[in-house]
């Protein structure tokens, strides 16, 4: 029985049955605040504590979930290519609202961190929260900041959007299906774009049209915009 706890086997069978009982749960009691994300994340490490069970270990097995990732990541595509005609009218906007979500997402979270009494390399840290996990770590390593940090400041930015994410925006009454998407693809990446996906093709078109362009943004700019606040 050990021996199967510590299997490549187990990692993935846990990682996928957990993620998808999530998914049942949240589907019957149809509460927001039970994201499959979030409860599958516990889940995994209250079984991982008391099997005592290394992360190393889990890893072996679940880096094949996150391999699938990347195709999942990619066929993200296929409904943007579906809108293009209906996208490449409204590029304008889109890269406006996009480029001011870029540079206010990561001032706020920076200086609203050193407000707080964060330590620079925290703050620094936080500035690309709204990027995919890759790209913010990337940019938190080229700054100074704490790689570490930043990836789990990512995925709980994500999991937030996608809670309570349409909320907020239906709450200061954004009811445009559209903009709802870019906002939540700028400010809960890949996972507010899986939670748009589910909700509304269009939502999840626009959703994942904003996760690549302040993804791009958050990669480019990011470094200059520390850079004038003397990181």
């Amino acid at each position: 029985m050990n021996e199967f706890l510590h299997s490549e086997l187990f990692a993935v069978t846990l990682t996928v049955g957990l993620f998808w009982g999530a998914q049942l749960v949240q589907k019957r009691l149809k509460s927001i605040i039970l994201n499959p994300i979030l409860v599958a994340i516990i889940l995994i490490i209250v079984v991982l504590k008391m099997g005592n069970i290394s992360y190393e270990t889990y890893y072996a097995g679940g880096k094949y979930v996150e391999f699938l990732l990347k195709p999942a990541i990619v066929a993200l595509g296929v409904p943007l290519y579906l809108q293009i005609e209906q996208i490449r009218k409204q590029a304008f906007p889109i890269l406006a609202c996009q480029l001011v979500g870029c540079i206010v997402g990561a001032t706020s979270a920076y200086l609203i961190a050193l407000h707080l009494g964060a330590s620079a390399d925290v703050a620094i840290s936080l500035a690309p929260k709204s990027a995919t996990t890759p790209i913010a770590m990337e940019v938190s390593k080229l700054t100074g900041g704490i790689p570490s940090l930043t990836a789990i400041i990512v995925i709980l930015t994500g999991i937030l959007g996608a809670i309570f994410g349409r909320a907020f925006l239906k709450l200061v009454r954004v009811k445009s299906p559209i903009a709802q998407g870019l906002a939540l693809g700028a400010a809960a990446h890949a996972v507010g774009t899986s939670h748009a996906m589910e909700k509304n093709v269009k939502l999840g078109v626009y959703s994942s049209l904003g996760l690549i362009i302040n993804g791009t943004l958050t990669g480019l700019l990011t470094p200059y915009i520390l850079h004038m606040f003397g990181v």
